[in-house]
């Protein structure tokens, strides 16, 4: 696979509310999306936008160059891809500040919080507790999350000694994002001419299903209840479906009711 490179002039267009530090240079070519590997760093060729490739197969989103600099130093192994690849690959959602390295505010909310695990936020009880935590220039070790973002986080239990805490081990118990939003690989339901292959699968909550088409027809999976679905297929299209709860489910060929399957959810 070839590693492409991006050249940074003061920065570059960061997520889906990218922000604009200045001009990016192409330094090789663009590379296939077929080489693009799980923990990858990618964008497309017209966008300096740039996303992490999860373990799902879902490209996650850096909400601005903050989070993005809590995981990374630079952008030296950035992979440019078309425009039409990157298009094709699902948004899985937003990426959280690593865990360990800042804490956290939001203008509507007078606490500050230390990121734990998993986008965790732990309320930092007081200034001596902070002291311990981040040194006597804790309040520079502040950064303010945009409102609108908040919500990508869960709050858990508060920080009232720094015992309970300690963000040297935190930061390095996660080495990758695929590791801090625990991230699965996807498993795999190819669509041929005679149907779905295969056509039971059982697969962990929150774990992925990607539809492959093969055939060179029109082809689906549409849930039973329709209360979800992958739309039209074409060709080598593909499509990522989550099951979050337990049980089962059932799904059909809206252009074949005959080809059936079953999701099992342990």
């Amino acid at each position: 696979m070839i590693m492409n490179r991006i050249l940074v002039r003061g920065g570059v267009l960061l997520g889906a509310v990218a922000v604009s530090l200045g001009a990016v240079i192409l330094t090789t070519s663009v590379s296939s999306a077929a080489g693009v590997m799980s923990g990858d760093l990618i964008r497309g060729e017209s966008f300096s936008a740039v996303y992490y490739m999860g373990a799902d197969g879902f490209r996650y989103v850096f909400p601005n160059d903050k989070a993005y600099f809590t995981w990374y130093s630079d952008f030296d192994d950035v992979i440019v891809i078309t425009d039409a690849e990157l298009a094709k690959i699902q948004i899985g959602g937003n990426i959280t500040y690593k865990p360990g390295v800042k804490m956290v505010k939001i203008n509507t909310d007078p606490k500050t919080y230390a990121v734990d695990l998993n986008g965790t936020l732990r309320h930092v009880t007081s200034e001596a507790v902070a002291v311990a935590l981040y040194g006597s220039a804790w309040n520079k070790e502040i950064d303010d999350v945009a409102d609108g973002f908040f919500p990508n986080y869960t709050i858990g239990e508060p920080i009232i000694s720094s015992s309970e805490y300690n963000s040297d081990t935190v930061e390095a118990s996660v080495s990758t994002i695929n590791a801090d939003k625990e991230l699965m690989g996807s498993v795999d339901v190819y669509i041929n001419s005679t149907g779905y292959s295969p056509s039971t699968v059982t697969v962990n909550p929150d774990q992925g299903v990607r539809f492959t088409n093969n055939d060179t027809a029109k082809h689906s999976a549409t849930g039973e209840d329709l209360s979800w679905g992958t739309g039209t297929l074409q060709e080598g299209d593909a499509f990522i479906k989550k099951f979050e709860d337990g049980g089962e489910y059932d799904f059909y060929d809206s252009y074949d009711s005959g080809n059936t399957g079953t999701v099992t959810v342990n």
